[in-house]
């Protein structure tokens, strides 16, 4: 029989014990985690022309192959747009322009981070039709009235619609073609208003017309009637990742993203070299 003091010093020994314990910081049973759980991710925001989307969504996955802990966000849209969604605080990493006129602007105003600018990609303006179409087979073949209407980008944000305006210009046919012009909000809307029969002709990117079969190459611009079609690219200063953003600007010059590039019908900007 124990008598009661034993009794009491058992029971002090056994409260303290349960207060040791309870005040013991819990050991993780996987307290050793690996590189892989413990590497830290970051999500990228890309702006780009919408006539990048088919190249930039085959080169997403090719980017997350070799950096899985980095995400994309795309933003497509009339480089235009992306501009002044820029110039008004959108959270944005990298900025992919169809022309030098949104990004100059964006430099003027000290945006960009300095030496990440460069020449990435050049493109064609080429004249479409639908592929039953038999009443266009030139670009003065517009004047036409068998042609009722045709599509461009809005010049004012779209450079595609800009490159179409000097290229009908330099014709000598955009007066006459006035009444029959029908503005898209950007080039892949130029694109569908063809592909649906919306409209009898449109003028757009050689990239966007070898999307899709539902439209015909009719003619392709001459170079000397319109400015040269270029694509830069950019870091932005107000990027809270630049050293990542830098890294995936560099990943669109190397071998894996050329040959989407190049399939999806753009041309190399030569060596790409920073301005």
């Amino acid at each position: 029989m124990i008598n009661k003091p034993m009794l009491t010093f058992v029971s002090w020994v056994f409260v303290s014990f349960l207060l040791i314990v309870g005040c013991s910081p819990t050991i993780a049973p996987n307290s050793s985690l690996t590189s892989k759980e413990t590497a830290q991710t970051a999500s990228l925001t890309i702006s780009a022309a919408a006539s990048l989307k088919d190249a930039m969504d085959e080169i997403k996955p090719l980017y997350s192959k070799e950096k899985s802990n980095i995400s994309l966000t795309y933003n497509f849209g009339s480089s235009g747009a992306l501009q002044q969604q820029i110039e008004q605080g959108a959270g944005v990493d990298v900025f992919i322009s169809a022309a030098t006129k949104q990004i100059d602007a964006l430099q003027q105003k000290g945006l960009l981070v300095d030496g990440t600018r460069k020449d990435l990609l050049k493109n064609q303006i080429v004249l479409i039709a639908p592929q039953n179409s038999t009443f266009v087979t030139d670009f003065k073949d517009l004047v036409s009235p068998n042609i009722k209407r045709i599509a461009l980008g809005e010049p004012k944000s779209v450079p595609a619609g800009q490159y179409a305006q000097q290229i009908l210009s330099s014709l000598k046919i955009l007066n006459q073609l006035k009444g029959k012009t029908v503005y898209a909000k950007d080039v892949r809307q130029a694109l569908n208003y063809v592909e649906s029969g919306n409209a009898d002709a449109g003028l757009v990117y050689f990239s966007d017309a070898k999307s899709t079969p539902k439209v015909k190459i009719v003619a392709t611009a001459s170079e000397n009637t319109h400015s040269p079609i270029v694509y830069p690219i950019a870091v932005l200063k107000s990027s809270k990742k630049i050293d990542t953003a830098k890294d995936f600007v560099q990943f669109l010059s190397s071998n894996e993203a050329k040959s989407v590039f190049e399939k999806r019908g753009f041309t190399l900007a030569g060596s790409v070299k920073t301005r």
